[in-house]
């Protein structure tokens, strides 16, 4: 079984499931796939809002702030809460899209969750991901040219299409596919990762 990681790089709850995945994949003998996604544009087409629905809603805003600071406490990684939220986050997908051919997509989202989430770092600035595509074995000049490239955006916004045709509206989302190639499992949530990857094991 396969398991697709449907995440969004201004996605909260998607910076613990980043550096869960994984791990707890392996650990079932399930693989993989890396779908970074702009949930932004979902979010205007299929709710008609313009801002994280934590920003809109306060009071939900309030909890994740606090439920983010309990489950990095728990999973050890480090957590500053964004100085801006939501960063613009187009450049970094596309990046990682670069990485996914390059072989280093899962420790680059690593680390674009770590430098936004972990450190208050601003993931919109070339110069941040650059540092990033560095410390994962890339080299920027190649790397942000390919970004740029018609391929690589348009990989994105198909993928923005595929996201949607599965019936995504948030992320972190967890697509189980079958081997036989009929038919999926989507889970939503960082709280729902054990789960999907349960089920990609036992189907």
């Amino acid at each position: 079984m396969t398991l697709e990681f449907w995440y969004e790089f201004a996605s909260t709850y998607s910076y613990p499931a980043a550096w869960r995945v994984d791990r707890l994949a392996a650990a079932q003998g399930v693989k993989v796939v890396w779908r970074p996604f702009l949930l932004g544009p979902l979010f205007h087409k299929q709710q008609g809002l313009s801002d994280s629905p934590f920003n809109v809603v306060e009071p939900k805003g309030r909890y994740m702030w606090r439920d983010m600071e309990r489950i990095c406490q728990q999973e050890m990684l480090p957590f500053r809460r964004p100085s801006v939220f939501p960063r613009r986050t187009l450049l970094a997908a596309r990046l990682a899209l670069v990485g996914a051919r390059r072989g280093w997509i899962a420790s680059f989202s690593r680390g674009v969750y770590t430098a936004n989430f972990g450190l208050n770092r601003d993931i919109s600035d070339p110069a941040v991901l650059a540092q990033i595509v560095k410390e994962v074995g890339g080299n920027p000049v190649p790397d942000f040219a390919e970004a740029d490239t018609a391929a690589i955006k348009a990989e994105l916004r198909a993928n923005g299409e595929e996201a949607e045709a599965k019936g995504l509206f948030g992320a972190p989302s967890f697509v189980c596919l079958r081997a036989t190639g009929e038919g999926s499992e989507l889970f939503w949530g960082n709280d729902r990762l054990e789960q999907a990857i349960a089920w990609a094991a036992a189907h």
